[in-house]
């Protein structure tokens, strides 16, 4: 083996000036050569860059894969492939997944049941989702975390190393100074003073090196900033997708509610007491869908003739609250005006149309149409 003892002295006793000077000026015992203003604040502004690049790529990488007990097998697979330069294959997303287990479910619950062809109607829908969202993954990856990630591994690193290269440089500067200061004879002083040109020459040209790699963060800005850009478009156009799939989903679900879902999920109000309102998978309470039509008002020749609302009292048992969907303008004085989201008590009385109840807010009572009322206990 080719062993340079004298190499191996000498960069021994270079590391111990370095560690006596270094010490020195954290006790207060040596000068320190100050950097410029100008390069300290390209070091304070590359150390921003770092630290914040290294917090979006790790919230990014978060958002994109959410769980990551689960994702670390695949995050392994992953490492594995670009190590070996290979092509990651593409993965079944969740929603893709969920989609598959909706359509297989249909198949043992029978496609012909108004559950098993909501199921595959739903199923499909999930697997268009799936894919949008492999889509979105895979753009926010080429476009967003590759770049922050290069950054990062590459460009970090260099200047990193440059910047270690310049502390050493600078160390050695103040041990040249302080040999200067300590010399007494005429040729310690020269070859102190010799010793000191060179390693301010060392000093200046690492400094100019590392200003330069520093000042190149201003083009990685604006690189990461076209990259946001894209991260964003990526974003909405994933987002855009969802919207029409779900808005699509919600078409095919109105049009086949009409006789399915009421008598699949319709409640006897003599039974429960309070009317269990819409189905949650009805067109009433889908967003953005609007107001059901008035209900008629009641007919019965009992309630008409027995039932006054000032008379009426809330049972011991058996008052629910209800959230309000839409807002609703009372017809007369029997019934109680609504506005979209707020919450008021509701409750049955025996001989009441089971398409209204009694709805109580503060000091008002009224009867209200169940179709706009959303029932929550």
């Amino acid at each position: 083996m080719d062993f340079n003892v004298k190499k191996l002295a000498s960069d021994a006793g270079v590391f111990f000036t370095r560690a006596v000077q270094y010490t020195e000026e954290k006790l207060g015992q040596a000068e320190k050569t100050e950097l410029d203003a100008h390069l300290e604040n390209l070091i304070a502004r590359a150390d921003c860059t770092k630290n914040w690049t290294e917090k979006i790529f790790r919230q990014t990488e978060v958002l994109l894969q959410p769980n990551p007990i689960d994702q670390t097998g695949a995050r392994i697979e992953e490492f594995f492939y670009e190590k070996l330069d290979r092509k990651i294959p593409s993965r079944i997303t969740n929603a893709e997944l969920l989609g598959q287990y909706m359509q297989d479910a249909a198949k043992e619950f029978g496609a012909g049941t108004p559950y098993g062809s909501t199921l595959i109607t739903v199923g499909e829908f999930q697997r268009r989702l799936g894919g949008a969202e492999r889509e979105f993954l895979q753009m926010s990856a080429i476009n967003f975390l590759t770049p922050l990630r290069n950054f990062l591994e590459g460009d970090w690193k260099t200047i990193s190393k440059e910047r270690r290269l310049l502390e050493n440089r600078r160390l050695d500067l103040d041990v040249c100074k302080a040999r200067l200061k300590k010399a007494k004879l005429a040729e310690a002083k020269a070859a102190a003073e010799h010793e000191l040109r060179v390693a301010q020459t060392e000093f200046d040209r690492q400094a100019e090196v590392t200003r330069l790699l520093l000042e190149g963060i201003s083009s990685t800005h604006v690189n990461h900033l076209r990259c946001l850009h894209e991260f964003v478009e990526a974003q909405a156009a994933y987002y855009t997708q969802c919207h029409k799939h779900m808005q699509d989903l919600q078409k095919e679900l109105s049009s086949a509610s009409g006789d399915t879902f009421p008598n699949a999920f319709a409640v006897n109000a003599s039974t429960s007491g309070v009317s269990a309102g819409p189905s949650p998978l009805s067109a009433a309470t889908l967003p953005g869908a609007s107001p059901p039509s008035r209900p008629p008002n009641p007919s019965n020749a009992l309630e008409s003739s027995t039932l006054k609302i000032e008379e009426v009292k809330p049972p011991s048992t058996g008052t629910r609250k209800a959230k309000v969907l839409y807002d609703y303008d009372a017809a007369d004085t029997s019934e109680l005006s609504l506005l979209a989201d707020e919450l008021i008590t509701v409750y049955t009385v025996p001989g009441m149309d089971p398409d209204w109840l009694i709805g109580e807010r503060g000091n008002l009572k009224g009867k209200v149409p169940v179709t706009y009322l959303e029932l929550l206990s």
